[in-house]
């Protein structure tokens, strides 16, 4: 399961963690996997005349494509007023972004912000939203899909894998070194393997990391602002820093991973 905002991110000495007071114009549901029946409960609630939701976060949810459609059912209802909508790592794709575009579509006049980093839409699935960008009847002015300010991310792997970090303009055809993660000035990677972390790789440049660690997971940490991305191995609840790229980021960031050999496998934890 994907878990952008673990409790390992308040150890960097960078993290600041906002309070805020409750509202019944916003509601948080990161990380509580809903099922069927509570989307639909949700959608409900989204299309019901006494809905004075504003904000909506449902993060790291596990909703998937069939979620999304249910929760779009309440989108479309004129009686939905919700301006910020967050579905960052929700594992929706193209058919996810129709269903959003439909409703966004039906109801084109509140959706102000939508998030939906660490997700899989594809080209076709984000034409159809950027689209919505374009289209004077839409509010719709902020689509984010990308990584942005600070995000923290850990995976577990098996044989020989890429970790990477990567803007989207990086080549993607081709054998020679320049098309794979690292191999360029537009990608940073980390390389590791059934013996651990190896090295890691920025404009086909290595430089060895290791540790004495056993564990097979890898943590991922992005300042954009800073200018920071950071890899470190993770041994129970601790942090082992591998190495630190110091950069100008110049475009939007994304996740991206390479499984190197057959019976090699990496996994969002």
């Amino acid at each position: 399961m994907m878990n952008m905002r673990s409790d390992r991110l308040k150890q960097h000495p960078g993290n600041q963690t906002d309070q805020k007071q409750p509202s019944d114009k916003k509601t948080s549901l990161n990380g509580c996997n809903l099922s069927e029946r509570s989307c639909e409960a949700l959608s409900s609630v989204l299309s019901s005349q006494s809905s004075s939701l504003r904000e909506l976060d449902l993060s790291n949810s596990d909703l998937q494509d069939s979620g999304v459609k249910l929760l779009s059912a309440g989108l479309k209802s004129s009686q939905c007023a919700v301006e910020t909508l967050s579905l960052s790592g929700c594992l929706i794709t193209e058919e996810g972004c129709t269903s959003l575009a439909s409703a966004l579509s039906s109801n084109p006049s509140h959706l102000r912000q939508l998030d939906l980093s660490y997700n899989h839409p594809g080209d076709s699935g984000m034409k159809l939203l950027l689209a919505g960008l374009k289209d004077p009847g839409w509010r719709l002015d902020t689509l984010r899909n990308g990584l942005s300010g600070r995000c923290y991310w850990e995976v577990e792997w098996r044989g020989g894998v890429f970790i990477s970090v990567s803007y989207r303009s990086i080549r993607r055809k081709g054998g020679s070194d320049d098309c794979g993660f690292g191999g360029n000035d537009q990608s940073w990677s980390l390389y590791c393997s059934d013996n651990g972390p190896r090295y890691v790789r920025h404009n086909n440049r290595l430089t060895s990391s290791s540790s004495s660690s056993v564990s097979n997971r890898a943590a991922v940490y992005v300042d954009c602002p800073a200018g920071t991305l950071s890899f470190y191995r993770v041994s129970s609840d601790t942090l082992i820093h591998l190495h630190t790229f110091n950069t100008t980021f110049t475009q939007t960031l994304y996740p991206g991973f390479t499984v190197c050999y057959p019976g090699s496998s990496v996994s969002l934890c």
